[in-house]
């Protein structure tokens, strides 16, 4: 028994990282609260390391695993052990829910125990809850979401600074907000899991990786944000699930935004999720995406609810069939030579491949001869065959430069 009189959950900690150690000190912190929540009092009973801690030993010795150690193995063994033994799991690792979140959730289902994994999108930002729980009923037609708070950053910080990619990484990592090693989230990779999680909760339906595709924004430029923002844009790394009928679409794009949008105005180290439904039109929550101590503080609210008894449904479905061949508006960024007919000839171009014009910003002169536009929505497939007719031109100076425009706006 606790002092407060409730029983003690005995907790078997995975990890001792950045998220470990901050999870363990928030356990000490506020276990006074958690019992008043949930009437059991939590206590960390043994901790797993690379040079500490035996796994049996801490499984055997816990009421419930908290895996924050990252990657595919030992962790998926772990989990599935614990499962196995009775043992409900809370876990932050995105890449193991995106990547085995079928076999992990039949080993709780068979089990009858709860596996939950607020902490592995959008940091403290309780979008699975809401996707999952709040709106588990209710048939959603999109979820689009910043959730990486490192290339949200990045992008935040080129567009008041205008410096270049290089630059502001570096800058970066030296605040703490990019790994030594940032490729996971500047290739999209690190979006891509998490999409591919609530890509499967919001739709019931099981969603690969392999089914995400994904893009960086190694390769955005400060012209590029500069010319946007004289068009009304503003350039985020998007994660966008949607349904189409009984087919799906799960991608990560870097992407202009109107100021309508409601994820437009998410600046710095944030997430935000947005999820549209007829029912509930949208719907939009966002805050920090990052850090220690807020993914711990994610990783407890989970503890507390399996400590309190509430159990989350994991809904199996079929699967649907995942969809390619999709629309988009384009931003064109285009270095031409300085002469007449070339709005005439790329013109040519984009009608032949049924893609016409909203807007078109021209600039310099010469050597530094530029158009920039954006297009109406069009067959992506098109758009991309114009574009490669278009790079074949004697006019042009530079291989073309395209981002995807998201037209919608909402007031």
């Amino acid at each position: 028994m606790s002092e407060g009189g409730g029983s003690v959950a005995r907790i078997g900690l995975l990890g001792r990282g950045t998220v470990g150690g901050a999870f363990h000190e928030l356990i000490g912190e506020r276990a006074g609260a958690v019992e008043a929540a949930s009437g059991r009092r939590p206590e960390i009973s043994g901790v797993l390391r690379r040079n500490e801690g035996d796994f049996d030993e801490i499984l055997a010795g816990s009421d419930l695993i908290v895996e924050l150690m990252g990657g595919l193995e030992p962790a998926r063994s772990h989990v599935l052990a614990a499962l196995a033994a009775g043992k409900p799991v809370v876990t932050a690792n995105k890449q193991l829910i995106a990547r085995h979140g079928d076999e992990l959730f039949d080993a709780a289902r068979v089990a009858g125990v709860q596996l939950r994994f607020e902490a592995a999108v959008a940091g403290a930002v309780p979008v699975i809850r809401v996707v999952q729980e709040s709106l588990g009923t209710i048939p959603l037609e999109r979820i689009s979401g910043i959730v990486n708070g490192t290339t949200n950053f990045i992008l935040s910080e080129m567009t008041t600074t205008g410096a270049p990619y290089d630059e502001v990484l570096a800058r970066a990592q030296e605040l703490g907000y990019a790994e030594a090693d940032p490729s996971e989230d500047v290739d999209g990779a690190d979006a891509a899991a998490k999409m591919a999680i609530l890509a499967r909760l919001g739709f019931h339906t099981p969603v690969d990786l392999d089914d995400v595709t994904y893009e960086g924004i190694t390769e955005i430029s400060p012209d590029d944000i500069a010319y946007a923002r004289e068009l009304g844009l503003s350039l985020k790394l998007l994660g966008v699930a949607e349904r189409h009928g009984k087919q799906i679409s799960v991608r990560v794009f870097p992407c202009f935004l109107y100021g309508g949008h409601p994820l437009a105005p998410v600046e710095g180290p944030f997430n935000a999720v947005t999820v549209e439904a007829p029912a509930i039109t949208e719907i939009t929550i966002s805050g920090p995406g990052a850090g220690g101590v807020e993914t711990a503080s994610a990783v407890l609210s989970d503890v507390v609810s399996i400590l309190a008894g509430e159990a989350p449904v994991h809904l199996p479905g079929r699967r649907l069939e995942v969809m390619r061949e999709l629309e988009s508006a384009f931003y064109l960024h285009l270095e031409v030579a300085d002469e007449p007919g070339v709005l005439a000839a790329i013109a040519e171009v984009l009608g032949g491949n049924e893609i016409s014009v909203k807007s078109v910003v021209q600039r310099g002169a010469g050597p530094d001869a530029r158009l920039v536009m954006v297009t109406h929505r069009a067959r992506e497939s098109s758009f991309y065959r114009a574009l490669e007719q278009i790079s074949g031109l004697e006019i042009m100076r530079a291989p073309p430069r395209a981002i995807r425009v998201v037209e919608e706006e909402y007031k």
